[in-house]
């Protein structure tokens, strides 16, 4: 009888084991779905970032922490995480809360930047982070593209 529950056990963590080293499916698409200001402090700035995730897996996606970076002509300019957690169902999409920190020291030099010229035509942005998973290890994302200054 102590060999058949040994047997089961070990079955049992091996498929533990098999379902928390798999990783399959699409990656989420994640874009930003609005921006609000949370005040600053210092030389500091404090943004709560919106981000939709939509999960495109027959599969929820639970998280249990994230991070993001934004870069904007290949320099950082924010970056956040939170431990909060939750599920994005499948085949469906949430919206997700997260403080970010922004330096006016690194934004005033991108100021600086386009004011001289530096950046002629669109400001290419991209937003890279990172959901936490118990169950499906870390599902990385990423989201890029061009944003146009309007004309002076």
């Amino acid at each position: 009888m102590r060999a058949f529950f040994r047997g089961l056990a070990t079955s049992l963590l091996l498929t533990l084991a098999a379902c928390a080293a798999w990783t399959g499916g699409d990656p989420p698409r994640v874009t930003v779905a609005g921006i609000e200001a949370l005040g600053g402090d210092g030389m500091e700035l404090r943004m709560l970032v919106k981000l939709r995730v939509v999960n495109p897996n027959d599969f929820p996606i639970e998280y249990d922490g994230l991070a993001v970076k934004l870069d904007v002509q290949g320099r950082t300019i924010a970056s956040g995480a939170s431990n909060e957690r939750g599920a994005v169902p499948r085949y469906g999409e949430a919206i997700i809360a997260l403080p970010v920190s922004v330096s006016l020291v690194d934004v005033a030099r991108h100021a600086l930047r386009l004011f001289q010229g530096d950046a002629q035509g669109p400001l290419h942005y991209r937003l890279e982070g990172k959901l936490n998973s118990p169950v499906y290890g870390m599902t990385r994302f990423q989201s890029e593209g061009d944003l146009r200054l309007p004309s002076p």
